[in-house]
């Protein structure tokens, strides 16, 4: 899962001049907004969410991206979408560097010797290092470090994430995990160890990808489950500490992977799109349920509801290939259908687990700012408050949208998102089921409501703007 950060909404803000041109109003039909009603109450009552993320995860289970159970994680989501009745299953192919992991161990050495729980990062080349520690409380500390200054020493980030609703925290997370390796490895460091990027205090660690820049040695790198990363704090505190971090990892060629795409057939406005969906790879310590099993789940389960309505545009639901190590699925989808940025008229993604919807916003056009606030008020009896300006385009959507595409946000409540992501415990059973009800439920009501909407929502590649990263 990935976030945007100020720079990418202020890119966003910069496209919003060429909305400005005279238009139409965008309308939603009363009678549209009765059906959602009804669609809205009906989901709230349904299983078929929770239905769809159990098979997944139980079926296929962990999905690390290039693995044996990606490509039979392709396989269970046509089968999935064609057993929902889907009009069209198709697949685009989607195509990567395959990283595996097969074992790791970390132990301190010395005086204080005793085992350290840690996971690999994805990317991270193998490699056994022993090395004194040198603890930075975050990266610009580490990058504040002169050149040379950790020759033949260990690396270690000891950034504390807290827990938001909004998750924000994350963004700063993410870019230790991201980017610390790499400035570690220019400074002289042999290996590099972070408090995982998460908000739980149990003895699981939080994997994720890293990368290394052109020119820079790649150093073996991982996180420490945060009582682990607590524990290396307090025997820095004593002295100098050593510690010997071993790592089984690493690439292996290249593997070509799918988007698994499955649409509702538009009854009027077949060549429209609105796009919803989530990503079907995850990490492999876990079974991949919140992050993002779920999505899939909901995004599925949403559109099937709404196909007894038969709705004015096509509902397209994708399945994102490798989402966790570098987006690979969303810029795959975004290449793919590049000429096709005002057919997709509205994308949304759901990447942020389960937790309660507490907040929609929607970057469209001026014109299209009423049919947004109708929208908002069918789904605010769910609890959702209309939050224009607040939202970002998820992970797998931001590529489209940086192409000028529209986009919807649907917040989920993210205060214990991050005690599960990419550890040992995003499993089944961590999931709420009226939550995920109340997630389906929102998803098909926005759906729904956009794909009847009269009159589009400002997707035009003129509104094209840089995609970043962090």
């Amino acid at each position: 899962m990935r976030r945007a950060t100020l720079a990418f909404a202020l890119s966003l803000a910069l496209a919003a001049p060429a909305y400005a041109a005279q238009h139409a109003q965008t309308t939603i039909a009363d009678t549209a907004i009765a059906r959602a009603t009804a669609l809205r109450d009906e989901a709230l009552q349904s299983d078929l969410g929770w239905k769809i993320t159990e098979s997944l995860t139980t079926e296929v289970g962990p999905r690390l991206a290039g693995s044996e159970a990606d490509a039979r994680a392709v396989e269970w989501a046509k089968a999935k979408f064609k057993q929902l009745g889907f009009d069209k299953v198709y697949t685009e192919p989607v195509t990567f560097p395959k990283w595996e992991r097969r074992s790791e161990s970390g132990a301190v050495l010395g005086e204080h010797a005793q085992k350290l729980y840690l996971a690999a990062l994805g990317g991270s080349p193998g490699g056994t290092v022993e090395g004194e520690v040198v603890r930075f409380d975050g990266l610009k500390a580490l990058m504040d470090a002169p050149a040379d200054s950790l020759k033949g020493k260990i690396a270690f980030v000891d950034f504390t994430m807290e827990a938001k609703r909004s998750g924000e925290d994350y963004g700063i997370g993410s870019r230790v995990r991201f980017m610390g390796p790499s400035e570690a490895g220019k400074r002289g460091a042999i290996g590099y160890v972070m408090r995982s990027a998460g908000t739980d205090s149990h003895r699981v660690p939080h994997t994720g990808g890293t990368m290394f820049m052109p020119g820079v040695n790649p150093i073996p790198s991982a996180a420490l489950s945060i009582p682990d990363a607590e524990q290396l704090t307090r025997l820095t505190a004593l002295g100098p500490t050593k510690i010997r971090v071993a790592l089984d990892c690493g690439f292996d060629g290249t593997y070509t992977s799918q988007n698994v795409i499955g649409e509702i057939t538009g009854t009027k406005k077949p060549k429209d799109v609105i796009v919803i969906g989530g990503h079907l790879d995850s990490w492999d310590l876990g079974t991949g349920a919140i992050d993002d099993g779920v999505g899939v789940g909901i995004s599925m389960a949403a559109a099937a509801l709404i196909k007894p309505l038969k709705p004015a545009r096509t509902i397209r639901v994708v399945a994102f290939a490798n989402e966790e190590a570098g987006l690979y699925g969303g810029r795959a989808y975004a290449e793919a259908h590049k000429g096709e940025v005002k057919q997709n008229v509205l994308v949304s993604e759901s990447d942020l687990g389960a937790g309660h919807i507490y907040g929609f916003d929607a970057h469209v056009a001026d014109y299209a700012k009423g049919a947004a606030s109708k929208i908002a008020a069918v789904l605010a009896p769910l609890g959702i408050e209309y939050q224009p300006g607040k939202g970002e385009p998820e992970s797998d959507v931001g590529p489209i949208a940086a192409k000028g595409a529209a986009w919807a946000w649907l917040g989920h409540d993210a205060t214990q998102y991050f005690d599960l992501h990419h550890t040992a415990d995003d499993t089944m059973d961590k999931i709420d089921p009226k939550d995920l009800q109340q997630n389906v439920a929102a998803y098909a009501t926005y759906t729904y409501l956009a794909a009847e909407a009269q009159g589009d929502f400002g997707s035009d590649p003129a509104n094209a703007h840089e995609e970043h990263e962090f």
